[in-house]
């Protein structure tokens, strides 16, 4: 699997020299490119039939997820015509 090269760099002048705010948009950026995910699950060995599990569990999750916003987005459209 090729591995995206992340740049994740927050700038003192997008914060506005807020050095909380910076170190939210840092953990918000590194969230979003899901470093921080990748290195909890490198931490430690896992067995390929393990991670093939998870995969799957992870996959199964993400298609209901999408089944469930096809059905909001119906209901939505139904109520509009209403």
């Amino acid at each position: 699997m090729k591995r995206k090269k992340s740049n994740v760099l927050v700038t003192s002048k997008e914060c506005r020299g807020n050095t909380e705010r910076m170190i939210r948009r840092f953990l918000k950026k590194t969230k979003k490119e899901k470093i921080i995910e990748e290195v909890r699950d490198r931490r430690y060995h896992k067995k390929p039939s393990v991670k093939k599990r998870e995969d799957r569990a992870k996959a199964e999750r993400r298609r209901a997820r999408e089944e469930l916003k096809k059905i909001r987005a119906l209901e939505r459209r139904n109520r509009k015509n209403r």
